[in-house]
């Protein structure tokens, strides 16, 4: 009797390399991007919190103490570069409104990515994105779609959270992708926690579709 071949194990696929890549001056979009950190860690992704370059000149840092304090407070995260989106399958963005838009800062980052864009390096990467503003209807959707905008340039898959799980409504119901209001004291007025993790493990899973896909 021939002895029983052992079966080889199936290899586990491929973690997921996500970017979680915001903006922030005084707090409320670096701490969304922690929770969307700790959702696609869950989801079993590689995970990278990276900000966005500040260019804002010092005194206007030192004038606001919120911003001065959030700028000493986050020093040691490290600045986004053109390598990691190249690394990433997945990018979370997490970002302020400005005038219905996203803030210079961001928007001179994401011009600095066409090189990548030529080669095609970023085609297919899986994407969202989430805001905050200091009013419900303070351009918090605007914001995303302008975001989307580029990502479509870029050929990603965008992946918006629309209604998906019950805890989007609890955060204000934004299809786009998690937004948030923001008082006159900083303080988020909606919870959104629950959401944002929601709307990075949906990111994921995604990616991983996608990345088993390529396999």
């Amino acid at each position: 009797m021939e002895p029983k071949k052992q079966e080889e194990p199936i290899p586990e696929p491929p973690k997921v390399n996500l970017a979680v890549i915001y903006y922030s001056s005084t707090g409320t979009n670096h701490q969304m991007a922690e929770w969307a950190v700790a959702g696609g860690k869950e989801a079993g992704a590689e995970v990278k919190l990276l900000k966005i370059p500040e260019w804002a000149p010092q005194s206007a840092i030192d004038s606001n103490p919120a911003w001065r304090a959030h700028m000493d407070a986050t020093k040691d995260i490290p600045e986004v570069t053109l390598h990691d989106l190249e690394w990433a399958d997945a990018i979370i963005f997490s970002v302020p409104t400005r005038f219905g838009n996203v803030p210079g800062q961001v928007k001179q980052f994401l011009d600095t990515t066409g090189g990548l864009w030529f080669h095609g390096k970023l085609a297919n990467k899986v994407v969202s994105a989430m805001t905050s503003a200091q009013n419900a209807h303070g351009g918090q959707e605007q914001t995303i779609m302008q975001l989307y905008t580029t990502m479509h340039h870029w050929g990603a898959i965008v992946v918006p959270p629309g209604y998906t799980d019950p805890v989007i409504f609890g955060a204000g119901g934004n299809p786009y992708g998690t937004s948030v209001t923001v008082n006159q004291e900083g303080k988020m007025v909606e919870d959104v926690s629950g959401a944002v993790q929601h709307q990075a493990k949906r990111t994921v899973t995604v990616a991983q579709w996608v990345k088993n896909s390529k396999q």
